[in-house]
C-alpha cells in the first residue's frame, strides 16, 4: 500500500460534476496531482487535457486519466460518479440506480486505498454516504458527502441578495436531507451575530414569516430549476468540493455542514443526513450542535425518518 500524497486528488466520475469539480481543484492550487477516473476512459482522458491546457494560467500540476490503482495515494478521493437528476426527478429517485453503481465503484477504491478520504458528492448525497461508509469498510470520520454545503449557500447568497450585504457575512444553514425534506435553521441564522429577524429589521424588511417561507422554497426548488434551465447543475457544487477540499489538506477546522452518519445526535441514529461538523486532515473532527426551535428539531427528526426509510428499502 502506498503511502498518502497530500497533495493528490482523485477525481472518480467525469460527467457535468466530475469535470467541473476537477476544474475548480486545478484552479484551486491545493493539489500538485489529480487524477481522473471514468467508465469512459476517453472521456476521462479528453477532460484531463482540456483541463491541463489551462495550467500555464495557474499553478504547476499535474493531470491525467487513470484507473482505480492510480487513486491508491489520493489523500481525497471525490466520488462524483452515478446517474444525474433528470428533470421532474426527485433526489431519491436516483437511489436504486446509483446504489448499484457505488457496489462495483467503492469496493474498488477501497482495494488499493484505505488512508485517504472519502468525499461523495453523487446523489442522492446522504444514501449514498451511508452506502459507502458501509461498502468501504473505512472509519466513518473518513467517509463523509458534501451534504448541504451547496444548499447552505445558496441560502446564504438568497439572504445576501435580500438583505443587499455580502453573502460572506451571512451565518447560516441548511440541515438534514439534501433534497426535499431539508430544514433552513432559522433560529441560529445571523448576519455578523446580529439575529437575523433583528438584521432584517434594520433593513427595512417586516414580514419575517413571509420572506422566510419564500427564500427557503427558492433554496430548495434551486436544483430543480437549473435543471429545468440547462439540464443539470455543476457549478456550484464544484466550488463546494473545492471549499470542502480546502478544509481537509489545509486542516482548517472549519465548520461545514457535510453528511455524516448520526449517532444519537439530535435523536437521530443510523443515518447520514448533514449537520454543522468541524472538517479538518482527519475529515469530520467532531459535531456542532446548533440551536433549533421545536418545530425545526420536528422537521429534522422527519427529514431522519424519510432517509431510514429509503435506506431500510435500498441497502
Amino acid at each position: 500500500m502506498a503511502a498518502l500524497n497530500e497533495r493528490k486528488v482523485a477525481v472518480v466520475g467525469c460527467g457535468f460534476v466530475g469535470s467541473a469539480s476537477a476544474f475548480a481543484l486545478m484552479e484551486s492550487g491545493l493539489f500538485s496531482e489529480m487524477v481522473l477516473i471514468d467508465v469512459n476512459k476517453e472521456k476521462a482522458e479528453g477532460e484531463a487535457l482540456d483541463i491541463s491546457h489551462g495550467l500555464p494560467f495557474a499553478k504547476p500540476m499535474q493531470i491525467y486519466s487513470g484507473d482505480y490503482k492510480d487513486a491508491e495515494d489520493a489523500a481525497v478521493m471525490v466520488v462524483t460518479a452515478g446517474a444525474g437528476q433528470k428533470p421532474g426527478e426527485t433526489r431519491l429517485d436516483l437511489v436504486k440506480k446509483n446504489v448499484g453503481i457505488f457496489k462495483s465503484i467503492i469496493p474498488e477504491i477501497a482495494k488499493y486505498n484505505k488512508e485517504g478520504i472519502l468525499l461523495i458528492v453523487a446523489n442522492p448525497v446522504d444514501i449514498l454516504t451511508y452506502a459507502a461508509a458501509k461498502l468501504s469498510g473505512f472509519p466513518e470520520n473518513r467517509v463523509f458527502g458534501s451534504g448541504t454545503v451547496l444548499d447552505t449557500a445558496r441560502f446564504k447568497y438568497l439572504l445576501g441578495e435580500h438583505l443587499s450585504v455580502d453573502s460572506r457575512s451571512v451565518h447560516a444553514f441548511i440541515i438534514g436531507e439534501h433534497g426535499d425534506s431539508e430544514i433552513a435553521a432559522w433560529s441560529s441564522a445571523n448576519v455578523s451575530g446580529i439575529p437575523i429577524h433583528d438584521f432584517c429589521e434594520m433593513r427595512g424588511h417586516f414580514e419575517h414569516e413571509k420572506s422566510m417561507k419564500e427564500i427557503a422554497e427558492n433554496v430548495k426548488n434551486s436544483a430543480y430549476e437549473i435543471i429545468e434551465k440547462k439540464g443539470a447543475t455543476y457549478y456550484g457544487i464544484a466550488m463546494s468540493v473545492r471549499r470542502i477540499c480546502e478544509a481537509i489538506i489545509r486542516d482548517e477546522k472549519s465548520i461545514l455542514p457535510i453528511s455524516s452518519i448520526q449517532h444519537g445526535e439530535n435523536g437521530i441514529d443510523g443515518v447520514a443526513l448533514s449537520m454543522p461538523a468541524i472538517v479538518g486532515r482527519r475529515g469530520v473532527e467532531g459535531s456542532v450542535p446548533i440551536r433549533l426551535n421545536e418545530q425545526e428539531k420536528e422537521a429534522l427528526l422527519k427529514s431522519a425518518e424519510t432517509l431510514k426509510a429509503v435506506i431500510e428499502e435500498s441497502i
